[in-house]
């Protein structure tokens, strides 16, 4: 009776102190599109687009404008962002690559501190990653509000932590998708895309995928508020690449890899404002940890963005790195950005850059393929087909925000070219990648139209000397 009475005590006592370590921790919802594209919201000065939720959230909270991914393909990207490491150091390079059993994401650190952990939507992490969640609902298409309902029902009092994953703006798309469509006439047309009827409809299609997957955050922000969890909730909005058209998914131009950033924390930030300092996304892994009250683990390469969001620090990156791997083709592709140049190193010149599979019977990607095939194409619409590549490439990221006049051949960069050359060796070495003569897959599909030849990816064939 006596060891039941301290036994009862005891874990009364654990309770309580739980409950309170707990109880002022903030929730956390990271959405998360699916290749949007960092220009394509009103808050980020598209005049044309249906973004009043995410709008809003930046008109409140804090909306950053040089953020930029680890690649431009949505595994890599999404194991590197939940691991806070890139995604060669986790051989996860290639896309639809899982991520190995003892690689432990967010999920698994903020377990022990009481965190309920949610992944609706998209996973494309692999089986073992998605088990490190408390609740997993790959739902039938996007996750909706009923999706956050049961999460939120499941998690009771504890605090949560919700990776909210959508599909869209993900190909293919359809018309009449939103009550309002878009209209085709006031899209915004970038450079390296010919402008055409077809394009045009393909840009205002994406446009609509875009609104509805605002819409679903604004009833998800609704559900918050009404579960009265909204005031100290944590909202992080962005993407895991660039959109998915020609020159921007699956390339290392900004175009690929910069993200939106927005974050909206009414509980903290009171005050709008914007943060155009140079940050990598390998900080959003222990920033969420550092909101938690959990200490980062050694593995994760870049530092928490929090004193940025509750102390108004200046913290920035000197340099953010990016990579692009085998995605339907094989690349070896590595950049470096500072704030004011790129650098791009390409290995395998003497082929087209790839297409990925999803873009090839896209109305945009078919329009460039008919004027290519009549010698039609304009300089900054021809510079994807380059056959063979710069094994360099440098861009004055200010000056020329499309990445569109590489200045590698001109002598007087060559001391920029150097000093970013050699960071991004430095950074190769302190991530452990590989060469590119090693972990090479055969193409899927072809390079220039992006068609699909093989039903599956093909083996390595290629691997490091110690696999």
């Amino acid at each position: 009776m006596r060891t039941f009475f301290l036994y009862t005590v005891l874990s009364l006592l654990f309770q309580s102190a739980f409950a309170q370590n707990t109880v002022d921790k903030p929730n956390i919802i990271v959405f998360i599109a699916d290749d949007a594209g960092w220009r394509d919201f009103g808050c980020y000065g598209n005049p044309a687009i249906q973004t009043p939720n995410i709008d809003q959230l930046a008109a409140e909270g804090i909306r950053f404008t040089n953020v930029f991914l680890p690649t431009p393909q949505c595994s890599p990207t999404r194991t590197s962002l939940l691991t806070g490491q890139f995604a060669h150091t986790l051989r996860t390079e290639d896309l639809h690559t899982p991520l190995k059993v003892d690689e432990k994401t967010v999920a698994h650190h903020l377990d022990a501190a009481g965190y309920y952990t949610a992944l609706l939507g998209k996973s494309h992490i692999g089986k073992e990653a998605t088990n490190q969640f408390d609740y997993f609902n790959p739902g039938k298409g996007n996750p909706r509000g009923q999706d956050l309902a049961t999460a939120l029902d499941n998690a009771g009092d504890q605090p949560i932590f919700t990776w909210f994953a959508f599909f869209d703006p993900h190909r293919s798309y359809q018309p009449n998708t939103i009550a309002n469509p878009h209209n085709p006439d006031k899209v915004v047309i970038p450079p390296y895309l010919a402008d055409t009827p077809e394009t045009r409809q393909d840009l205002a299609m994406y446009y609509d995928e875009i609104s509805r997957m605002d819409s679903v955050i604004g009833a998800s922000l609704a559900l918050l508020k009404d579960r009265g969890k909204r005031e100290n909730t944590v909202v992080i909005f962005m993407s895991d690449n660039g959109k998915p058209f020609t020159r921007a998914k699956g390339t290392l131009y900004d175009e690929g890899i910069k993200t939106p950033f927005i974050v909206n924390w009414p509980a903290q930030i009171t005050e709008a404002s914007v943060n155009g300092n140079l940050l990598t996304t390998l900080r959003l892994a222990p920033t969420v940890l550092d909101l938690a009250g959990v200490e980062k683990p050694q593995v994760m390469f870049a530092e928490s963005m929090a004193p940025i969001l509750t102390e108004s620090s200046s913290a920035a990156d000197e340099y953010v790195y990016g990579e692009r791997n085998w995605h339907d083709c094989d690349e070896h592709m590595r950049s470096v950005r500072s704030d004011s140049f790129k650098l791009i190193v390409n290995s395998y010149i003497e082929l087209p850059h790839g297409t990925a599979a999803d873009l090839a019977g896209s109305l945009s990607h078919q329009s460039l393929l008919r004027l290519k095939e009549k010698d039609e194409l304009n300089e900054a619409q021809s510079l994807i087909f380059q056959v063979p590549r710069p094994a360099i490439e440098l861009y004055d990221v200010v000056n020329d925000p499309y990445e569109l006049n590489n200045l590698a051949f001109r002598a007087e960069y060559r001391p920029i070219i150097r000093q970013h050359y050699d960071a991004l060796q430095q950074w190769m070495q302190e991530t452990n990648d590989f060469s590119p003569h090693f972990r090479r897959r055969y193409d899927n599909t072809d390079r220039v139209t992006g068609a699909m030849f093989m039903g599956r990816p093909p083996e390595m064939y290629a691997p490091l000397t110690n696999e």
